[in-house]
């Protein structure tokens, strides 16, 4: 039961609750998932299991776990079991309301010079008098036309080596690219090896496909290759996956020896990598991606939403071979179906026109403003990026990450803990700031200026029982 500590916490909850027991469960489960114990993607135990340890009667439990999943906090499904909901625990650091500052998305900053609502209007206006509406609001190829495609290996050349296009493939969101990826190459009961500091949408897709994730310890590169040796050792990981370079959360960028020595790794435990790129083109000299020092053992997903807009929907994946390609695009068919047509013709059109081009510079401009805002209001001592969207910040000793979002969430700012990143092992004393979110520089530096009043507060030894 070592794995389910937990469940004594909730026995004592019970205990003393004078509420209904299905209630006090459901509250309990709750917590589990504000304090970390819980994470997005963790399996509970049976529920004939919970209530044994409880103590509980078995209709009482599914009682609970129903009024848990009503919540939101929970999914189930017939034959494989119950899980923590992605998203569960984000009522409590999340945007809430109009009263609170989102620092949470790492979104790009929208450009303002030039206007990027007018160059969407303008872009649209012409798509709408040059092309068919009947074909832009129809299904479409599975992966993208080969001008779609072209334009991708075009995109992402300045860290990947120039691919063939057959190699390449269009996919509406990173999510999808990734979920594809992973289902391809593993099967249920797979190790797939991460950081142990890790962006959780990997935890996810290890849930949905019944794999098992095991994080490597990391320093100021990223992963460690000693650390990854042994792992692959003792697990046998069918999939690695990684951000190499300003890595979510922690900033962390693997220098070209460091890249080496992975790849080195990897071959010797003939382990292939799932490369996730979202910033590399935020940057005045991104170091070469993975897939560009090793092309047979990396797939590579390069998404728009860090560098252009999330609304873009639209990711360029590189993967080995023209077999792989065609094995990818099958389950983004089935993930997914298709990328939206009025979406991939307006990224078409600014891939050609160089307008996406004028929207990264104008975006890599405010990223470096924003940044510099940030050292000068919180100080050294906390990871980040001159180019990077976001802060990996470092609390005081008397702040837990739990503790600290909660309480900035009380004072108008919403955060993310590392909890909700932490794949193995105890939660750092961290917690994420997106620099990207905030409508402009002057309301960021407020927003600064906020957290740092909260990371100098010195929290009083009752708060954890009042938030």
């Amino acid at each position: 039961m070592s794995d389910y500590a937990y469940l004594a916490q909730w026995k004592e909850e019970i205990g003393r609750s004078p509420n209904a027991i299905y209630l006090t469960l459901a509250d309990a489960l709750a917590l589990s998932i504000r304090k970390g114990d819980l994470r997005e993607g963790d399996r509970l135990p049976p529920q004939r299991m919970i209530a044994d340890y409880l103590g509980a009667n078995l209709t009482t439990v599914t009682r609970a776990l129903t009024e848990a999943r009503r919540r939101g906090l929970i999914d189930a499904t017939v034959g494989r079991g119950t899980f923590v909901r992605v998203g569960a625990g984000e009522s409590h650091w999340r945007h809430t309301g109009p009263a609170v500052v989102d620092l949470t998305m790492n979104l790009p900053p929208i450009p303002q010079d030039p206007p990027l609502q007018r160059i969407i209007q303008n872009d649209i206006t012409a798509i709408l008098k040059q092309q068919d509406l009947n074909s832009l609001m129809s299904y479409r190829v599975t992966g993208g036309t080969l001008e779609e495609r072209q334009l991708g290996a075009k995109w992402i050349a300045p860290v990947i080596d120039q691919r063939r296009t057959e190699e390449i493939l269009v996919s509406p969101g990173a999510q999808s690219a990734l979920a594809a990826i992973v289902s391809t190459y593993t099967q249920p009961g797979d190790v797939i090896v991460t950081d142990r500091i890790a962006y959780p949408g990997i935890r996810t897709i290890a849930a949905q496909f019944d794999l098992i994730l095991v994080g490597v310890d990391s320093d100021v590169e990223g992963m460690m290759p000693d650390q990854l040796d042994r792992v692959c050792a003792e697990h046998h990981p069918r999939l690695l996956y990684c951000i190499p370079t300003i890595h979510n959360p922690t900033t962390a960028t693997m220098s070209l020896q460091r890249r080496k020595d992975i790849l080195s790794v990897a071959q010797r435990h003939h382990l292939h990598i799932v490369e996730d790129d979202p910033y590399s083109l935020l940057m005045d000299a991104p170091p070469p991606a993975l897939a560009a020092l090793d092309h047979s053992r990396v797939s590579y997903i390069a998404t728009l939403a860090k560098t252009l807009s999330p609304g873009l929907r639209t990711a360029y994946v590189a993967l080995p071979s023209a077999d792989m390609t065609r094995r990818v695009t099958a389950a983004i068919r089935a993930i997914a179906l298709t990328n939206a047509g009025l979406l991939s013709a307006l990224t078409a059109r600014w891939m050609q026109t160089g307008q996406a081009r004028t929207i990264l510079d104008a975006i890599r401009r405010e990223l470096r403003l924003r940044q510099s805002i940030a050292r000068k209001v919180l100080g050294e001592g906390h990871c980040m990026k001159p180019d990077g969207p976001h802060v990996w910040l470092k609390l005081p000793d008397w702040w837990g990450s739990a503790d600290f979002v909660a309480y900035a969430r009380r004072r108008g700012l919403a955060l993310v803990p590392s909890t909700v990143f932490t794949i193995s092992g105890e939660p750092p004393q961290r917690a994420r700031i997106a620099l990207g979110s905030a409508p402009d520089a002057a309301s960021l530096e407020e927003s600064l200026h906020g957290v740092l009043s909260v990371l100098q507060h010195k929290r009083s030894p009752g708060f954890a029982d009042i938030v």
